[in-house]
């Protein structure tokens, strides 16, 4: 059997009557009660975050049901930026397997323990085909967390975000079923007849030539070509239009290499990381994530244009494969810094989407921090885009 999605949005600026009014037409369109739900609720309507357990089990007696607070949410296929919105996001998913936890910060098992730890502390009696994994900012090691699915669920394909408009540690920001946590982790495993495809938009271009870090400290890079970071970047500056110039002043990120050996690099081989600023002393740079001794750098820029070009052209290449026409819906986490903020208008990323492969259920959120693959490996990325595209994955063998 197929899966069936449905993506509903609404304003209602009272979260009981919102959630009624939304689940309502979740219903309407599924015709029968969700096995899955997903919400995603703006921070108009944090004061009454913790309302949601009681409402929506009023609503879904035995879906599985899971979501967090955004600063802005993803739904019917819009961003919708400065409003009041609650999306749900629900679906039907006959021959799946849904299994849930959450793990605080003290329960984070080490990367490196037996694999029966961690099927434990996340409830896993398979290995799943994706897992969605939502976090509390500021509450917990995220990238530590994704490193260890990926050591000891490599098959499996990760997606998800970080909540966002959270201002304090304690705010209530994430929700699993009866439950809000303010901190940790929430996982949702997912096995049997479903897949996902992510795809990943970073948003940057390179500028310069890549270089080796010859002298890092964690997240302090002391040396790059053997040169003083803060003359590297003078030097450059320099070489630069103006274009560039004002994007280098406003713009500027450093990529990190996923692939160390390779001869020549180009736009989509580097992990993207913010940089924090330079050392006043000492010329360094410092980057918002560890650097490892010797690895390949390149400074870049990101503007609107790169960004909408690099998306466009990662869409086109998921429409040319056989996986697009199986798609049935798509989840969204996008960061907070991207929508009107970078391009200027609304629903830029969402209208991509729906230009590139047609009208299916599209949901999501506003993110302090997206997860996704690039290559096999699970990061924590910033100022990206990423879709996670569901489908039967039962259905490839079939069509």
């Amino acid at each position: 059997m197929q899966m069936q999605w449905a993506s509903v949005s609404t304003t209602e600026p009272i979260i009981a009557d919102a959630i009624t009014q939304a689940s309502d037409r979740l219903m309407d369109i599924l015709w029968q009660e969700p096995d899955l739900v997903f919400v995603f609720v703006a921070t108009n309507h944090r004061s009454q975050f913790s309302l949601l357990p009681s409402l929506l089990r009023q609503e879904f007696t035995t879906a599985t049901v899971l979501g967090s607070l955004c600063q802005n949410s993803i739904g019917e296929g819009r961003e919708h930026e400065d409003e009041s919105t609650i999306t749900l996001f629900g679906a039907s998913l006959p021959d799946v397997k849904l299994q849930t936890a959450h793990l605080a910060e003290k329960h984070l098992p080490p990367t490196y323990a037996e694999r029966s730890l961690w099927d434990s502390l996340l409830h896993l009696t398979e290995v799943p085909e994706c897992m969605v994994v939502l976090a509390a900012p500021f509450t917990i090691d995220t990238e530590l967390f994704l490193k260890g699915l990926d050591r000891h669920y490599p098959t499996t394909t990760k997606l998800g975000g970080l909540a966002s408009g959270v201002d304090q540690s304690e705010t209530p920001c994430l929700l699993l079923n009866d439950q809000i946590y303010t901190s940790g982790i929430i996982t949702l495993a997912m096995s049997g007849d479903i897949a996902v495809d992510t795809l990943v938009a970073q948003g940057c271009r390179p500028i310069g030539d890549p270089m080796f870090a010859n002298n890092t400290h964690e997240n302090l890079i002391i040396e790059l070509d053997g040169k003083v970071p803060r003359d590297v970047l003078t030097e450059l500056h320099g070489k630069l239009d103006r274009a560039d110039r004002q994007l280098f002043t406003n713009s500027l990120f450093l990529g990190i290499a996923m692939e160390a050996q390779r001869e020549h690099y180009a736009a989509g081989d580097f992990l993207i990381r913010a940089i924090l600023g330079l050392d006043p002393q000492s010329g360094a740079l410092w980057i918002n994530s560890p650097v490892p001794t010797h690895s390949v750098v390149q400074l870049h820029v990101r503007d609107a244009a790169t960004s909408a070009q690099e998306l466009e052209q990662i869409l086109q290449r998921y429409r040319s494969s056989p996986n697009s026409n199986l798609a049935a819906s798509a989840l969204l986490f996008s960061c907070t810094g991207r929508g009107v903020q970078l391009y200027g208008h609304a629903n830029h990323d969402t209208n991509a989407f729906k230009q590139a492969l047609s009208d299916i259920p599209l949901a999501g959120c506003f993110c302090n921090g997206e997860i996704g693959q690039v290559r096999g490996l699970t990061y924590l990325h910033s100022f990206s885009s990423v879709f996670g595209i569901f489908r039967n994955k039962a259905s490839l063998n079939t069509h």
